[in-house]
């Protein structure tokens, strides 16, 4: 609930926000003049982006509650989330996610690795795709980003997806999420020639990337890798060579001797520091002396007379 009404607030106040500036522009372009523009909010023009349809929403969820929630914002402001990120429940509101028109990237197989994904199952991207979903495989992860053509193929096993329709979880729909699909995500005259070409099917876990062209461009060819790999192996070596050569003939750097003060050479004799002289006591002046009684000298142990008591 706290997370529904943080977004609702943030929401709100983007819509006051847009109606400020609309009402400013209306009277500029009607002619007034000496108007003062409203202040700019760089933390609400984004989501003014977001209700006027120009940036796209790609929403962090996992529970089927969280995914209805945001749905239900979505209508009542007016803007459309254009993928649900993980979704693992999607398998639950497919039929509102494709109603509503809302992507889905999804893992392939992770679950129960923690509480919100406790009901998360490795069917979910092709039941969603059956209902009519556009579903993208993603990785949240480094070293699997490099091999999601395998994570796609396992849609096949689990779910029972075409050949086609588990290439385009990871070609096409992606594409398609992000709103670039007519420059990239399949091979058709027209788009972006970035490529990845393969020895076998690229779903084939045996599948071995041997060119990657981006634009047109060879940005990776495995032969000529291969036929490298010695020169370059040549290369590291010489360098390592000439930097173990070098340490050898640099001197070492003598620490200064934390004995010998700043501006005094190494074995020269230290001058004798001149003692400050030191300044003679003030003589401190003597107790008056006591006054001979009637009774003689007083002694140590007698009372001082206060008001003629003793």
């Amino acid at each position: 609930m706290g997370v529904e009404e943080t977004i609702r607030g943030a929401f709100s106040e983007a819509r006051d926000y847009k109606k400020t500036w609309d009402d400013y522009n209306k009277r500029v372009a009607s002619g007034e003049k000496n108007l003062v523009p409203p202040r700019r909010d760089l933390r609400l023009e984004p989501l003014v982006e977001v209700l006027e349809g120009k940036r796209y929403v790609h929403s962090h969820c996992y529970r089927e509650d969280e995914i209805l929630m945001l749905l239900r914002v979505a209508k009542e402001f007016g803007f459309k989330v254009r993928t649900f990120q993980h979704v693992l429940e999607g398998y639950k509101v497919a039929d509102e996610l494709a109603a509503a028109g809302v992507g889905a990237s999804t893992f392939s197989d992770w679950w129960a690795y923690k509480v919100e994904a406790y009901d998360a199952i490795p069917y979910n991207a092709a039941l969603m795709t059956r209902r009519g979903v556009v579903v993208s495989i993603n990785s949240d992860d480094a070293e699997e980003a490099t091999h999601l053509n395998q994570e796609a193929a396992k849609s096949m096993k689990f779910g029972g997806l075409s050949h086609d329709e588990a290439l385009k979880l990871v070609t096409l729909n992606p594409a398609i999420q992000l709103g670039i699909d007519k420059r990239a995500g399949s091979i058709d005259v027209g788009k972006d020639a970035d490529l990845a070409i393969y020895n076998h099917d690229p779903l084939s876990a045996y599948a071995v990337v041997q060119k990657t062209l981006i634009d047109g461009r060879v940005y990776f060819d495995r032969q000529r890798d291969i036929a490298e790999r010695s020169e370059r192996e040549k290369e590291k070596k010489a360098l390592i060579d000439k930097f173990k050569k070098s340490a050898e003939k640099k001197p070492e750097e003598t620490k200064p001797d934390a004995t010998v003060p700043i501006g005094q050479k190494p074995g020269e004799k230290k001058p004798e520091e001149k003692k400050p002289e030191g300044k003679k006591p003030e003589e401190k002046p003597k107790p008056p002396q006591d006054s001979v009684s009637s009774a003689g000298p007083r002694s140590a142990s007698s009372s001082i007379d206060f008001g003629g008591a003793q």
